[in-house]
């Protein structure tokens, strides 16, 4: 097949936003370090450079600032280290934790305490009220106590947290004594979401561990855990080691979260996301092609009838949520920070086409 056919041939990729490499700024400062050495386990100079960015960024001076490799890992290693033995962490049905890892936070040996959502959302109530229950019962002492809330920003589904849901969650969190540990997975299309009112210093004043997302936002991979009270996991790197999640080549993900936290391009490089997200709100809306959830952020959920599905499947990769009657799919789009917009409208013109 000829170069050209096969480029013509390729699907529009609207599947998930860590499909693509890194964004220019951070894969030029990667080739511009490239032959140095320097010491490794995140010791080097460009990490210590990233965590004084990723400080001051978060209004937080004092915070430790920890780098991982992946999501998952993310959430393995600082979940198993909030958690004692007999306690479990709080999270919602539809969580990425309980839903898409593979059970890493029970192979850690953790039960997930899963309670109905609003759109991907915990309430402060339902948390509190499930606390209440775990103290009020009489058998606790034969129950798996909860530990630690997770939540993240954004949600599942793509909703966002106000900063008055986050902070009624911490205040409820705080009231029985229990860490609020925020999954930020896709952060970065959180902070440029007009949507969205949780800044990074608010962010940091109402959980007690989050992660700043890369993998998702313009990274070729990495996370950075930020822990504004460093006392709160005294031996985290020890934690880390002991997960096989402490990289060797730790300035590889230093280089790449100093180049994001550099003149604020954290918090401007999801906004090409948001901007084809409501470019293609506009036209689902315009085609009468209902969407699932109100969500603002880089995550859309049309219901396509089956036939629909099919025909875009042809030409579009994307991912199949679930089934919303026996006639309807929810189907999940996705955009991210490299999403062109001639990719966009090349979308927008398929879906027209199919719903003819």
């Amino acid at each position: 097949m000829h170069p050209k056919e096969a480029k013509e041939m390729k699907k529009l990729c609207f599947a998930s936003d860590y499909q693509e490499g890194a964004h220019p700024a951070v894969m030029n400062r990667l080739l511009e370090t490239n032959l140095e050495q320097s010491p490794g386990y995140g010791t080097d100079e460009y990490c210590e450079s990233a965590r004084e960015r990723i400080r001051t960024a978060c209004a937080c001076p004092g915070a430790a600032v920890h780098f991982l490799a992946g999501g998952t890992q993310a959430n393995a290693v600082v979940i198993g280290a909030l958690l004692r033995s007999h306690q479990g962490v709080i999270a919602a049905e539809s969580g990425h934790i309980n839903g898409h890892e593979a059970g890493a936070v029970e192979h850690g040996g953790h039960k997930l305490l899963t309670l109905p959502h609003r759109e991907g959302k915990l309430s402060a109530d339902a948390i509190r009220d499930f606390c209440e229950g775990y103290r009020n019962d009489a058998s606790r002492e034969y129950i798996v106590m909860p530990g630690v809330v997770y939540i993240s920003q954004p949600t599942e589904l793509g909703t966002l947290y106000s900063l008055h849901e986050l902070t009624a969650i911490h205040e409820v969190c705080r009231e029985f004594g229990i860490p609020l540990y925020i999954d930020g997975a896709r952060l970065a299309y959180a902070l440029a979401c007009n949507a969205g009112d949780v800044s990074l210093p608010a962010l940091a004043r109402c959980c007690d561990v989050f992660y700043i997302g890369g993998t998702k936002c313009g990274a070729l991979f990495g996370e950075a855990v930020v822990i504004p009270d460093p006392g709160l996991l005294p031996y985290f790197t020890t934690v880390i080691k002991q997960h096989g999640a402490l990289l060797a080549k730790g300035r590889i993900l230093g280089v790449q979260f100093d180049a994001l936290f550099t003149d604020g391009l954290y918090e401007r490089v999801g906004a090409p996301a948001i901007d084809a997200a409501d470019r293609l709100r506009e036209a689902l809306a315009g085609m009468g092609i209902p969407l699932r959830y109100e969500s603002p952020a880089n995550q859309l959920f049309p219901v396509l009838d089956n036939r629909a599905a099919a025909l875009l499947e042809e030409k579009v990769l994307f991912h199949r949520w679930e089934r919303a009657d026996e006639a309807h799919t929810v189907i999940r789009l996705v955009t991210s920070w490299a999403t062109a917009p001639a990719d966009t409208e090349a979308l927008i013109a398929v879906l027209r086409e199919i719903k003819q």
